[in-house]
């Protein structure tokens, strides 16, 4: 991975381990395993977040449910068959994990790529405006991953004009969110979201899709 991929992608999380870690899926013979993280918010509320992590940093850094962890990586997507059709999931890709830091703020991303569908700005009941965003950002072996985000009010109103192709920049936070899914015949299926709540917006270019190294995938 390169210096650019390496930091187009940044983020740093500190929780407290919600889930005992579960072994998943092996790549060129390396483990990796899966947990959940509790992540707090100014409000008290938590934020619960999927992280994946490997074999090798388990090895150097035992994490048991309970442990307060602080971490740094990257916000990574895959695309997970369910019959027929293509399920974007998303997790934090833990790189390292660092001594704990009372200080550090718990939960930044920094991310920089290009948007990949078209924002779809709205308002709510009570006139909050809101821009959701797809943002596709490059990732060694000709793989993309690909983060939901949220923009808010005059943020909102700026990227609703972008285009897809449009490459910027978005410093946040990620969020978890609960949420009914209508499966039809009066069935419905709680779910959760995980999101890029977006503070800040940096347009670098407005480079075309030509340019976009993005993977071919479907994205419901």
């Amino acid at each position: 991975m390169n210096y650019e991929q390496m930091n187009n992608n940044k983020l740093q999380l500190v929780g407290t381990v919600v889930k005992e870690p579960i072994y998943t899926h092996e790549v060129f013979g390396e483990g990796f395993y899966e947990t959940v993280v509790a992540v707090p918010r100014l409000s008290e509320q938590k934020d619960y977040i999927p992280i994946t992590i490997s074999d090798r940093l388990l090895a150097r850094h035992e994490v048991q449910v309970g442990d307060k962890i602080n971490l740094v990586g990257q916000f990574r997507s895959y695309n997970k068959m369910e019959g027929d059709k293509s399920k974007l999931l998303l997790t934090a890709f833990v790189r390292d994990l660092l001594p704990m830091d009372e200080t550090v703020t718990p939960n930044t991303i920094e991310i920089t790529g290009y948007i990949c569908k078209q924002p779809i700005y709205r308002t709510t009941p009570f006139k909050r405006e809101i821009c959701d965003v797809l943002i596709a950002v490059n990732r060694a072996y000709n793989k993309s991953d690909y983060i939901p985000c949220i923009m808010w009010g005059r943020n909102a109103r700026f990227v609703q004009n972008m285009k897809v192709g449009e490459k910027l920049t978005v410093i946040g936070r990620i969020q978890s969110r609960t949420y009914v899914k209508n499966l039809g015949e009066d069935k419905s299926e709680e779910r959760v979201a995980y999101e890029v709540s977006v503070s800040k917006i940096n347009p670098i270019d407005k480079d075309s899709l030509d340019n976009m190294e993005i993977a071919s995938t479907e994205i419901d």
